[in-house]
């Protein structure tokens, strides 16, 4: 039978063949559980620290490799411009509160002029009125101060959780644009491998699962915990799923690495040997 002669369901069947990454290398009983030999890459979470404003960068206090603990100043930009705006906005709250203090003081003197009979209540509402615009501006002028100061703060980058420093792309002297990121932390959190679990193995999981993870540059062999089974299969549609496409169905799994070194980088590819137990009998 030609390709032309092939039916509906069979041309479904090898394009979803196709279209399934070559993710699960083996499967097999292996000492009365299953085995999944699966590939992946690791992962792990990332603190990418960018430049609030296009800025000069004046001092950048690590250098790649070193272990940093929350807080810890990464690098600064310049604050020259930051500076000059929070003293505009100083001044900006002194002649407010000038102006503030000298409303307080007219009020004042209209109520007791009114108290005499001499100030009419329309003086005296005047007065209230000059006073309570003087307030306003008063608070409007704090919260350019607050705004000043918190630009001023973010031009010094800090990490925000422990971590090893991994990229730092621009050097001393440099302008960092807007947005742009001047350093990236990765996080000491535990790292993982992201593989897919074919559904064969995802319906096996109410057993106990063992996992044995080899990245790509390492000697030493790291235990995995199973961490996270996505909800949702992918690569076959509904519509689509017969009975003998279910087998296509792959999860998006977290395999967590236990003992892997700080300096582990993402993106490493990763063979992962995942153990299923059968489960237990009740």
């Amino acid at each position: 039978m030609g390709p032309g002669s092939l039916s509906p369901a069979a041309l479904r069947g090898a394009f979803f063949r196709a279209a399934v990454p070559a993710v699960v290398i083996f499967a097999g009983a292996c000492g009365g559980g299953e085995s999944f030999h699966l590939a992946g890459t690791v992962e792990r979470k990332t603190l990418e620290l960018a430049a609030p404003s296009s800025e000069v960068i004046t001092e950048i206090a690590v250098t790649a490799g070193d272990e940093v603990a929350a807080g810890t100043v990464v690098v600064k930009l310049d604050t020259q411009v930051a500076e000059a705006e929070l003293t505009a906005a100083e001044a900006g709250k002194a002649a407010a509160q000038a102006q503030l203090t000298e409303a307080e003081g007219e009020l004042a003197r209209v109520e007791r002029l009114r108290r005499g009979g001499v100030a009419t209540p329309q003086a005296r509402d005047n007065a209230v009125r000059a006073r309570d615009e003087a307030l306003a501006l008063v608070a409007e002028k704090d919260a350019r101060i607050a705004q000043a100061q918190k630009q001023l703060e973010d031009l010094t980058l800090r990490t925000s959780a422990d971590g090893v420093v991994d990229q730092l792309p621009f050097e001393v002297g440099e302008r960092a644009p807007a947005g742009g990121v001047v350093a990236v932390v990765l996080a000491k959190e535990k790292p993982w491998v992201r593989v897919w679990l074919p559904a064969r193995a995802v319906a096996l999981l109410s057993g106990e699962a063992d996992a044995r993870v080899e990245v790509m540059g390492r000697k030493e062999t790291f235990t995995g915990v199973l961490d996270r089974v996505a909800r949702e299969p992918e690569f076959t549609p509904h519509y689509a799923l017969t009975e003998r496409e279910s087998a296509h169905l792959v999860y998006e799994t977290r395999i967590l690495l236990e003992d892997a070194p700080p300096d582990l980088r993402p993106g490493l590819p990763a063979e992962v040997t995942l153990k299923i137990s059968p489960r237990p009998p009740k």
